[in-house]
C-alpha cells in the first residue's frame, strides 16, 4: 500500500547530512517529512503536528535520543518510535526499547532499509488504531489475526477465554489458526463455531485492515433460571420463582397465570421476598433479579 499523504515521518538526527538524505528518501515514496536538529526542537514540531512515525538518533547533544523518546512517548504514546544508531552493544540497544522505541537501524543509514521499517510501524501502529476503535463498539473480546488465521494481536480478556477453555492443548492458537484460515476463506457473514475445546465458542467477523482481520469472540451465555436465583438469594423455591417472572416486568395477575397461584398467594411471596432482601418494592427487587440472571 502506498503511503497516504496524512503519513508524516519526523525525522530527528544532529547531522544535516542525514537530514537531508533522508528528507530526500521519505519524500520520494510519498511521505511528508518533518525534520529537527535537536530533541527540543522534535518536541515543539511533534506537539504543533503529530508524526505517523518518527525517526530518531540515538547520540545526540544535550538532550540525547533517549531522553527525547521518552518525552515524546509522553506526548504521542501510540506513535512508533524507530532509532537510527550506531551503537551495536546489546546494552544500549536495550536501552533505546526501554525508552520506547519499537525498532532500530544502525547507521550508516540504508534509505530503502528504513522506508520498510517506516511502512511496516505505520501499518502496525493504524491497526492498533483500528483495533481500538472496534473494543469501543465490540468489548473486550476482539482479536487479530493474518490471513493464514495466526494470531497478531488479542486483548487480555480473549486471552483469558482461550486458556480457560483450552486447557490439555499445548498450542490452542495454533489449533483455532487452522479453524480460522479455513473459515476466512469461505463465508464469514456466519459465525464461527468452535468445539474442538471443552467449551463451545462463537467467533464473528468485525472487519478487514490491511492484510489483517479482526475477529470477535461471541460468547455463548447460559440462559439463567430462578434455581440461581434461589442459589443465591436467601429465599425459597417458590419465591425464587416469582421473582424470576418479577425480573421480566409480568405482574402478580400474569404471575399467577404461569404459577397456578392466586395473585393474592403471589402478592404474599413478593412481601417474604421484600423482607429478605430488605427492598420496598417490586423495583428494587427485580433490579437484584437482574443482576444474578445477567451476570
Amino acid at each position: 500500500m502506498d503511503p497516504k499523504s496524512s503519513d508524516v515521518v519526523l525525522v530527528v538526527d544532529d547531522s544535516p547530512e542525514s537530514l537531508g538524505m533522508l528528507n530526500v528518501a521519505l519524500n520520494s515514496q510519498g511521505y511528508t517529512a518533518l525534520v529537527a536538529l535537536s530533541g527540543q526542537q522534535a518536541l515543539a514540531i511533534a506537539e504543533k503536528v503529530p508524526p505517523d512515525v518518527v525517526l530518531l538518533d540515538a547520540m545526540m547533544p544535550e538532550m540525547d535520543g533517549f531522553e527525547t523518546c521518552r518525552r515524546l512517548k509522553e506526548l504521542l504514546p501510540n506513535t512508533p518510535i524507530i532509532f537510527m544508531t550506531g551503537l551495536t552493544d546489546v546494552e544500549d540497544i536495550v536501552k533505546g526499547i526501554e525508552a520506547g522505541g519499537v525498532d532500530y537501524v544502525t547507521k550508516p543509514i540504508s534509505p530503502d532499509e528504513v522506508i520498510v521499517r517506516i511502512k511496516r510501524h505505520v501499518e502496525t501502529a493504524k491497526l492498533a488504531l483500528s483495533a481500538q476503535d472496534a473494543l469501543d463498539h465490540a468489548g473486550k473480546t476482539v482479536f487479530c489475526v493474518s490471513q493464514l488465521g495466526r494470531l497478531s494481536w488479542a486483548t487480555p480478556h480473549v486471552h483469558e477465554l482461550v486458556d480457560n477453555i483450552s486447557k490439555g492443548d499445548a498450542s490452542p492458537w495454533a489449533t483455532l489458526a487452522t479453524l480460522i484460515e479455513s473459515w476466512l476463506l469461505g463465508d464469514t457473514s456466519q459465525a464461527l463455531t468452535v468445539d474442538c475445546f471443552s467449551e463451545k465458542m462463537s467467533i464473528a467477523y468485525e472487519r478487514q485492515q490491511q492484510e489483517m482481520h479482526l475477529l470477535r469472540i461471541v460468547q455463548n451465555k447460559t440462559q439463567k433460571s430462578a434455581q440461581d436465583l434461589k442459589e443465591n438469594l436467601p429465599i425459597t423455591k417458590r419465591e425464587s420463582e416469582v421473582l424470576y417472572w418479577v425480573s421480566y416486568g409480568k405482574t402478580s395477575w400474569e404471575i399467577s397465570q404461569i404459577l397456578e397461584m392466586s395473585p393474592r398467594t403471589v402478592n404474599k411471596h413478593l412481601e417474604q421476598i421484600y423482607k429478605k432482601l430488605g427492598v420496598d418494592n417490586r423495583t428494587s427487587a427485580a433490579a437484584i433479579s437482574i443482576r444474578i440472571l445477567e451476570g
